[in-house]
């Protein structure tokens, strides 16, 4: 199975949390590594998921394109972790806006993932092997860590115990000398288990840049990452356990010229309790250091132009989440949880000569301290869920300093401190009409802070610039969707139709396409923007899902339509589509899967035509690509694999600045092994 809508895959859930309100054994322990099960009204909002043999064998082999899989789910960017700067690894879902910042919230294992700066997700870091399922909710989040799900919420869950084999490892080898390798070790400890696993991958990259673009600088885009994670599972007793899990990972990459280089490293660590007793408890702790560092070429001299040579950020937080008992009708949860962030930016400017001209440092901190509630009622075939939110933020600290090659200073800003409440708020309702069939609504409120880097980093690609602004305010929410899904055969599918409105979002304004120099950023050749908050976006839409098996064949489709406008009366771009946003999104994979022997799948891909800017001059062509994936078992748990990624070699453009033009993933192949024992 692909993916499912989730109000049939828990169809049975109220017999399960039935089971689980009987007294335990306390003589069988039962380590799971999961969280508390699923509240029975969480279809109400809409979710599908992916299952982990999906997520281990997609074409890319990377987390970030298996996500393509439910259509609407997009990046800053086309490209993946390979060849797009880290910090424009935002995701988002429903056509809400392009941002380079995320406005879904991502979570691994109940954690917060997103960079504690920029709010970009570290998806090189993310290792399909290492998951178990990825849940992704696409309506506005109200429950632990809620604040931020403005589009959504993709919740990925480590694989367990019994998805694990004790020694697993796998290599490939790929178009333009790549490899992929990785390894994983799970031995038994008592009642519990340890996982350790590594994964480097590396390439020469392929070329960004047009043929009649290139110059004598331009350079493919290589990239060469690793990263190591270990997670631990032990019981405490019969009906609770802990879990650690730590996480490093580097990743460098090169876009366009040559030197033009980024570097993105974390270490990042979590200790989280799970009580499955009367009072059933969700407790976690996390800590994450994060660093980011670019070099930005010219492309006038092709010289180092701006070097943000560091950028260190720590993100600090923790919940608990209590479930007491109050009948077997009602799941009842009520917690708390906080985000603390903290970071700077550190970046010197060049001349064309190669000499310092300016030295700058920014940065400021950011909490989210929230409570909240939210319960479940269960009346035969009808789920009731609402639930509440009251969250206290604090921006402080915020400031830019400037000096000049000589180290004396020419701009001290200090900005103001800023803080208060915002209260949200859900509700949803599902209906099961017997077996295969269900019925559900829901409407939703939510914001999101503005993350450090849009309010105190600029940042330039190749002539263009944008800059930061302090004085931004949070994104507000409001939404409804209903929808339906149903079983009819061997067949599932699912249809929402949804209405959100983003207030206060935050865009990359146009101010000048023919240079200038401007605030906090100085002289610039190209195109300037600003981060401003304009009034409103709208997105309107269907969505679809459908999968299916017959005997050995599985089929499995996603489709996205979002009407989305921006409203921003007396602006120019009042009426217009939002910047990096499709009109229609598409993926569908057809697979022969025996449960023996040789299986083979393929995987297609659409995404409609967007536009670049706010003002809709620049246009990225819509692309639609075919990925596939065989795979055969040699015996001894020996696997021969082979992966082809955009097999007719379609051209996808991912940046067009003016005609300045980037390019992604073209057709690459890769055959390789993997063993499980």
């Amino acid at each position: 199975m692909k993916y499912l809508p989730l109000s049939l895959a828990l169809a049975a859930l109220p017999t399960v949390a039935a089971a689980e309100a009987e007294a335990p054994d306390p003589a069988r322990i039962v380590v799971t590594g999961e969280g508390l099960s699923l509240p029975p009204g969480t279809p109400a909002y809409g979710s599908v998921i992916i299952d982990r043999d999906r997520l281990t064998n997609s074409a890319s082999g990377r987390i970030e394109s298996t996500l393509g899989d439910v259509a609407g789910f997009q990046q800053f960017r086309r490209s993946d972790s390979r060849s797009a700067n880290p910090s424009a690894q935002g995701a988002t879902l429903r056509a809400l806006g392009g941002n380079a910042s995320s406005r879904t919230l991502v979570l691994l294992d109940g954690v917060p993932m997103a960079d504690p700066f920029f709010g970009y997700i570290p998806f090189s870091a993310l290792v399909p092997d290492r998951l178990s399922v990825v849940r992704v909710t696409r309506g506005g989040g109200i429950g632990a860590f809620g604040a931020g799900a403005v589009a959504g919420t993709i919740e990925l869950a480590s694989a367990t115990r019994d998805q694990l084999p004790t020694f697993a490892a796998s290599a490939f080898y790929g178009s333009r000398d790549a490899t992929e390798l990785s390894v994983g070790l799970t031995p038994d400890l008592g009642h519990g288990h340890v996982s350790l696993s590594g994964r480097w991958d590396r390439g020469d990259g392929f070329q960004t840049t047009p043929k009649d673009q290139r110059v004598a600088a331009t350079a493919p885009a290589a990239y060469d990452g690793w990263s190591t994670n270990v997670r631990a599972v032990a019981p405490l007793s019969a009906t609770s356990e802990i879990q650690f899990r730590g996480t490093i990972f580097h990743d460098e990459r090169t876009l366009r010229f040559k030197g033009a280089d980024s570097m993105s490293e974390g270490q990042d660590a979590s200790i989280r309790f799970i009580s499955r007793g009367a009072w059933q408890v969700d407790a976690l702790a996390y800590i994450q250091a994060r660093n980011f560092a670019n070099i930005v070429v010219s492309s006038a001299t092709f010289r180092k132009s701006l070097d943000q040579r560091n950028t260190p950020s720590t993100g600090i937080g923790g919940k608990i989440e209590l479930r007491p008992p109050v009948g077997p009708d009602h799941v009842l949860r009520i917690g708390a949880d906080t985000r603390f962030a903290t970071g700077d930016m550190f970046e010197d400017a060049y001349s064309a000569a190669g000499a310092v001209t300016a030295r700058r440092h920014a940065g400021g901190d950011q909490m989210t301290t929230g409570l909240f509630a939210e319960d479940d009622w269960t009346i035969g075939s009808l789920v009731l869920t609402g639930g509440v939110r009251a969250d206290r933020w604090t921006i402080d600290n915020g400031f830019f300093r400037q000096a000049n090659g000589a180290g004396v200073s020419t701009l001290a800003a200090a900005f103001a401190d800023r803080s208060d409440w915002q209260f949200s708020g859900r509700g949803g309702v599902l209906y099961r009409i017997g077996d295969g069939f269900a019925l559900r609504g829901a409407a939703y409120s939510g914001f999101r802070l503005p993350t450090l880097n849009e309010l105190y980093r600029p940042f330039r690609v190749g002539a263009d610039a944008t800059g930061p602004n302090a004085a931004l305010r949070p994104e507000k929410l409001k939404g409804y969707e209903s929808g339906v899904d149903m079983t009819l055969g061997p067949v599932h599918l699912g249809v929402t139709l949804f209405r959100n409105m983003l207030d206060n979002a935050v865009a990359n304004v146009t101010i000048s396409r023919t240079g200038g120099t401007f605030p906090l950023v100085g002289a610039v050749a190209g195109i300037y923007r600003e981060r401003q908050n304009v009034d409103r976006i709208t997105a309107k839409g269907v969505e679809l899902t459908a999968n299916g098996r017959a005997g050995n064949v599985l089929l499995s489709a996603s489709y996205a339509y979002s009407r989305s406008r921006v409203r921003a009366p007396g602006r120019d771009f009042d009426g217009l589509r939002p910047a990096q946003t499709p009109a229609h999104s598409a993926s569908a994979t057809l697979a022969w899967e025996p449960k023996q022997g040789p299986a083979v799948s393929a995987t297609l891909r659409y995404v409609s035509k967007q536009y670049e800017d706010d003002q809709q001059l620049d246009v990225l062509p819509h692309a639609l690509t075919v990925d596939a994936v065989a795979r055969l078992p040699l015996g001894h748990g020996v696997t021969l694999i082979a992966r082809g990624e955009n097999l007719f070699d379609e051209e996808v453009t991912t940046r067009n600045a003016g005609g300045s033009i980037d390019l992604g993933t073209p057709r690459t192949l890769w055959i390789g092994l993997r063993f499980a024992g």
